[in-house]
């Protein structure tokens, strides 16, 4: 385990432009835990690191540990606009709880324009441009000036982020991406949430494992996969953040 003296692994300009640096960062880093990951990453980015979230559990536990470590965030969400109205209520509590304001970026198209642009409930026939449309083209704008962004996920969650790493270099964005929780199971995530009382999604209490649009999220039945809820009856499993 890494202590606290040797966070400063890598020389900062290094970091950002040396992939061997980085790799090695990410070796050393990989058996920390999720708070000297943060501090990690709060020290080498000062200023220039951004935390995404889609609300959901990990995003939640995220913010928490976070917190403990830099009380004031800079923290986005994706706004698609077809979000639950639980999740827009727990971003507010989650703004509250933290004393932080949570970013929200949205589509330059409304429901209406894309509607009028490109048919009726696009995401039930071509799911994986509305994600583009409602999800990737914001996500420029929110990591626009940005080093590295911060992300919740988890190597159990999907086989396309098994091979996730603490750190690695995020090719499609030109940015250093840091997955804190990537190590962590579901009970390990469920763990920390309760055991300090975390504020989640009550529709986690509902069977919804992963709660994305409410056009392509359902709950999840017995047995099956934590994500087989999103977009159900297609063979997508991710909307492209993290691809």
């Amino acid at each position: 385990m890494l202590q606290t003296e040797d966070l400063q692994l890598v020389p900062r300009t290094a970091m950002r432009f040396g992939r061997e640096q980085l790799d090695k960062a990410a070796q050393r880093l990989e058996n920390s835990s999720p708070q000297q990951i943060i501090e990690w990453a709060f020290n080498e980015f000062p200023g220039e690191i951004t935390i995404a979230t889609g609300f959901g559990v990990a995003g939640a536990a995220l913010i928490d540990l976070a917190a403990k470590v830099k009380p004031q965030l800079n923290v986005f969400f994706l706004d698609t606009d077809f979000l639950f109205p639980q999740t827009y209520a727990l971003r507010r509590r989650l703004e509250q709880r933290y004393g932080i304001e949570i970013r929200a970026f949205k589509s330059e198209l409304t429901p209406e324009m894309q509607e009028q642009n490109y048919g009726a409930a696009l995401w039930s026939r071509d799911p994986d441009l509305c994600c583009q449309l409602r999800k990737l083209e914001p996500l420029k704008e929110a990591l626009h000036g940005y080093q590295a962004w911060m992300t919740a996920i988890r190597r159990e969650q999907t086989s396309a982020r098994a091979k996730a790493r603490v750190v690695e270099w995020d090719e499609r964005r030109s940015l250093v991406k840091v997955n804190p929780l990537v190590r962590w199971s579901k009970g390990d995530l469920w763990h920390y949430v309760l055991e300090n009382d975390v504020p989640y999604n009550p529709l986690h209490n509902e069977g919804y494992l992963s709660i994305g649009c409410t056009h392509c999220t359902r709950a999840v039945q017995t047995g099956e996969d934590e994500r087989a809820g999103r977009w159900a009856g297609f063979t997508k499993t991710e909307c492209g953040l993290h691809l």
